[in-house]
């Protein structure tokens, strides 16, 4: 009965947003406002439709109705009930069916606004999501149905069906397969949902980039009404990611926390184009410039979310994130292509109306900064796009399978980065319009004497790598011009009202969120570049097999293994635990207890042993285990100095975006 009913309300939110589609189109055709209100009814019963959908599916995950395919495929008896929940992301039909019900979530909230200044673009805005929305529902009941039966027959073979075989011979499951084991981690909890919610709310900049374009509106009233929707998809895609770095780092044990797969780029390009629409947005929004480029990175950005979405779903790519192999591609390639081609040619029609309201003709002005910035940002996201694409096709072409791996990327992304990391320092510097080498001069000085004394100060400790020494003088660089930005603002401040320092730091944030929230943002990820040159420049390794008692020396630590046990999990996986005492000068620090779980159906997991310090960390794991009664155990040892800026950076970073998003008290704007 649930399982009928949450794939009836499936059909009918399916049929509602192609309701609402026509409905707007006729309504903004005929100039009946009718019928634009009734499209604007049905989008929002999509949400509370498709929230039974997903709170029916839930329940069938938790009580282990293996009778649903999707429920056998990503559940078992054995796996706690927070895993029995995320199960609902943790597969194809079930993330599929999740886009869409946080996609509905989002249409609501924005049909709800008041569209008093904007009601010419509501009927489009509608049809722009409901296409989007009846395109993901549309998969999910023609191609990978969450709430499909499945039965097994006498013989062992699976059958699936909506209704169960005749004769009464067949059985469903009696348990389920569970999830992938690198999937069974906290991180599951956090890590999906924030990219999909990143995903999903940049439909709606999209959706209103689109109407501009439908009824000719040539200002700048999207871009500011859909501020705050393009900082909070921003917001969440790079919280998905950071999460996302921490969880590789602390499951895959392979001592990192980017290795540059396809998935992770796939998510990772998004970003790199919805970063600098939210700078050169800004922009237009002061100087009434950058009217193309910014129509143009929106459309792209929505793009690369769809093909995002179809590169982990649609099964092209050989990667460990991917989801099996299924009928959707074709469907996906041709939505993507449709997309290309009407979003790009309402622009080309548009065009002439596009017109700047300014000429940019001086190079050293803010905005020509900010541009550049934009610029290598996207240079970056084409190192990316054809380290990604490019084996896709030449796979086509010639049947034979081709790779970058990380040191391609990072040689070829690593001097963009670099410049990216300048820029930062130098834009907030500079002024609007025109800024004279003289006043650039005066204004850098301050905070270049710090950057100048970083590497002759880095030689005295003995670092001697050129790269270092360049990334390390521009993270010092930027965080003092963010240093010295605050110091300005704090003093003026106590210089005017008769402040204290503390005081005038609170209202500099609290009146000008964006600004100073944006300074704290490029302090968070001059601290990540600290973790990220660390770990990247001066990580070591080594990998030996120890007989217990026997110790391993690494970047200045001694670890002895001292046991090892075997035993098998409530939950069917048999268990490998190694324990290892640290030592460093001879003092105890701490025992690690890295692992090897072997699952039932024989997939396996390693769980690293982490002892970690602001300096470092030393990370453990076991490696090639096969038997436990062999006389030595092999392990592989990490040495990663600064690694743990990285997560540090994180979570500045995590803070400064919540208090650029975090709408001020007096503003109404949604």
């Amino acid at each position: 009965m649930l399982i009928d009913f949450g794939f009836g309300v499936l059909v009918l939110s399916f049929l509602l947003a192609l309701f609402a589609i026509g409905a707007a189109m006729y309504g903004a055709q005929r100039q009946r406002a009718a019928w634009v209100e009734s499209a604007r009814r049905a989008i929002l019963l999509t949400f509370p439709l498709l929230s039974l959908a997903v709170g029916a599916l839930i329940y069938l995950l938790v009580t282990g109705h293996y009778e649903v395919k999707y429920v056998y495929s990503v559940t078992s008896d054995a796996m706690p009930l927070y895993l029995k929940i995320t199960a609902l992301w943790g597969g194809q039909a079930g993330s599929l069916l999740f886009w869409s019900w946080l996609l509905s979530a989002f249409v609501s909230a924005v049909s709800l606004r008041d569209w008093k200044g904007e009601r010419e673009f509501l009927p489009w805005v509608i049809v722009v999501t409901a296409v989007t929305l009846a395109f993901f529902l549309s998969l999910s009941i023609f191609f990978e149905n969450p709430f499909e039966r499945w039965w097994l027959l006498p013989n062992g073979d699976a059958v699936g069906a909506m209704f169960r075989p005749a004769g009464g011979a067949a059985a469903f499951p009696p348990d389920g397969r569970g999830l992938n084991p690198l999937l069974r981690h906290p991180g599951m909890i956090l890590h999906p949902p924030m990219l999909y919610l990143g995903f999903v709310a940049f439909v709606i900049p999209y959706a209103f980039a689109m109407a501009a374009l439908i009824t000719g509106r040539s200002d700048d009233r999207w871009i500011r009404v859909t501020r705050r929707w393009t900082l909070t998809a921003w917001l969440f895609l790079s919280l998905g990611l950071v999460l996302g770095m921490r969880w590789a780092y602390d499951v895959l044990g392979w001592g990192g926390y980017w290795g540059w797969d396809p998935v992770e780029n796939a998510a990772l390009m998004p970003w790199l184009i919805g970063t600098p629409f939210l700078h050169t947005a800004i922009i237009q929004e002061k100087r009434g410039i950058f009217k193309h480029f910014n129509m143009a990175l929106i459309i792209l950005t929505y793009v690369m979310v769809i093909v995002g979405t179809f590169l982990t779903r649609s099964g092209v790519l050989s990667s460990v994130h991917a989801f099996a192999q299924s009928a959707i591609g074709p469907m996906f390639f041709g939505f993507i292509a449709l997309t290309v081609i009407v979003s790009f040619a309402l622009l080309i029609r548009r065009w002439p109306l596009l017109r700047d309201e300014i000429v940019l003709e001086r190079l050293l002005s803010r905005e020509a900064l900010f541009l550049l910035a934009a610029v290598v940002f996207l240079s970056v996201f084409f190192i990316v796009a054809y380290g990604v694409f490019s084996p896709l096709v030449y796979e086509i072409v010639t049947n034979e399978k081709i790779t970058f791996g990380p040191p391609w990327y990072e040689r070829a992304t690593a001097p963009l980065l670099g410049l990216l990391m300048l820029l930062m320092g130098v834009a907030p510097l500079s002024a609007w319009s025109y800024t004279d080498a003289r006043s650039l001069g005066r204004a850098l000085w301050k905070p270049a004497i710090p950057a100048l004394l970083t590497p002759p100060v880095l030689a005295l400790l003995g670092i001697r790598n050129l790269i270092a020494l360049i990334g390390f003088t521009l993270v010092v660089f930027v965080l003092a011009v963010s240093l010295y930005e605050y110091g300005r603002g704090v003093r003026a401040r106590m210089k005017a009202n008769r402040e204290t320092p503390f005081q005038a730091l609170g209202r500099l944030f609290a009146r000008n969120r964006r600004r100073y929230g944006g300074y704290l943002i490029h302090i968070a990820m001059v601290v990540m570049a600290i973790g990220i040159l660390g770990i990247e420049l001066f990580q070591t390794e080594t990998q030996r097999s120890l007989s217990i008692g026997e110790e391993i020396q690494l970047g200045g630590y001694t670890l002895r293994y001292d046991s090892l046990a075997q035993f098998p999990h409530t939950d069917g996986r048999r268990v490998t635990r190694a324990e290892l005492s640290v030592f460093k000068d001879g003092v105890f620090l701490a025992r690690l207890a890295p692992r090897y779980d072997l699952y039932p159906d024989g997939q396996p997991m390693t769980i690293p042993g982490v002892y970690s310090t602001l300096a470092d960390d030393l990370y453990v794991v076991l490696v090639n285990w096969e038997n436990v009664s062999t006389a030595q155990t092999p392990f592989k040892v990490y040495h990663n100095p600064l690694v743990n800026w990285l997560w540090i950076g994180s979570l500045l970073f995590i803070g400064g975006m919540i208090l650029t998003a975090w709408p001020p008290k007096e503003s109404q704007t949604p």
